[in-house]
């Protein structure tokens, strides 16, 4: 028996480079590995927990992201890609998992908590924002995934999932599914900055992100805006590699590792460029977005055909849930019909 694996993402952008090294790359492996049965669920519920009044928005990049995941490399015939929104069993599972878990614990979740203060809802936050966390719980048990693959930035949400699922174990048998986080082991993958340095994380929502669908135009002149070193005035001067974004970059995507360590070396005593250290660092991104770029292109020829992957994963999981709803239903004695 294969483990089963659950992960996605919100719709609520394209998908960048800071989604690839942390998590993208890493599907397409654990999925090339062929240990996994994966579900890939494209989360718009949850965006629109904080894009309620922009649908709009959420529906387009359901679009979007899906062309970004078969770009990448992902597989429908190996891979499960699903919507959560039409997935009905979900929306069951989050009812009854709210008896599972209090407003406080809800509260606690620091994860939840940070992004209620970088979206300053304070008191305004809403319901559904608030338990997404529990949703998120449905989203993984309903395939009984055994792994999920998350940052450490998400590991308070798995967490929540795992307390739920020994709650409802407790109460009404072992039916559920505790699952594991599955953190990238590679340190360059787990955190990429954006383009424009200060330890900002890359992030749709800040704009400092370079896109799996930006042109090869729109990449150079994303790399030209890169933050270096505010020191290196002069070519002759000695140049920062701590904090350096474009040596960072280097340090994640360039194959080449002996010729960065040659070319810190030659930065730190003086006498290279930015510019040079640039468009080195442009060849390097371009030699992993070109192709993905072309794949993206040919997919986004035809939506229609992207839309009938995304239905037929739909109709899969959706069977898949229902049959872990029926032991649900089963063990909460609420299978009255049966």
């Amino acid at each position: 028996m294969k483990k089963v694996l659950l992960t996605g993402d919100r719709p609520s952008g394209q998908l960048h480079l800071g989604h690839y090294v942390g998590s993208l790359k890493n599907r397409v492996e654990l999925q090339e590995s062929g240990e996994y049965d994966s579900f890939v669920m494209i989360a718009d519920i949850q965006a629109l927990t904080d894009n309620f009044k922009d649908p709009q928005k959420v529906r387009d990049n359901v679009l979007e992201v899906a062309l970004d995941y078969l770009a990448v490399g992902l597989d429908p015939a190996r891979t499960t890609l699903t919507i959560q929104s039409l997935m009905p069993v979900l929306a069951e599972l989050t009812v009854y998992y709210l008896n599972l878990v209090t407003v406080a614990r809800l509260q606690r979740n620091p994860t939840v908590k940070n992004e209620i203060k970088e979206k300053g809802f304070g008191a305004n936050v809403t319901a559904g924002f608030l338990a997404y966390p529990v949703s998120q719980a449905a989203d993984i048990t309903f395939c009984k995934a055994n792994v999920v693959p998350v940052g450490e930035d998400q590991l308070p949400m798995i967490e929540q999932t795992r307390e739920i699922v020994r709650s409802f174990n407790s109460v009404y048998g072992d039916v559920l599914v505790e699952p594991d986080a599955l953190i990238p082991t590679e340190t360059n993958a787990r955190r990429l900055p954006g383009i424009t340095g200060n330890d900002t994380k890359m992030s749709k929502s800040l704009g400092n992100g370079i896109y799996l669908a930006d042109s090869s135009d729109t990449l150079r002149a994303k790399v030209r805006q890169m933050y270096t070193d505010p020191g290196h005035l002069r070519v002759d001067d000695p140049g920062k590699i701590e904090g350096n974004t474009v040596f960072t970059y280097l340090d994640v995507f360039a194959a080449d590792k002996t010729r960065v360590a040659e070319l810190k070396e030659h930065y730190q005593r003086g006498g290279l460029g930015d510019v040079a250290v640039k468009n080195y660092l442009f060849e390097v991104l371009e030699e992993t977005l070109a192709p993905i770029r072309a794949r993206r292109s040919e997919y986004a020829k035809d939506p229609a055909s992207v839309y009938e992957i995304l239905r037929k994963g739909t109709e899969r999981a959706n069977e898949v849930g229902a049959r872990t709803l029926e032991e649900v239903r089963a063990a909460m004695k609420i299978d009255y019909f049966a």
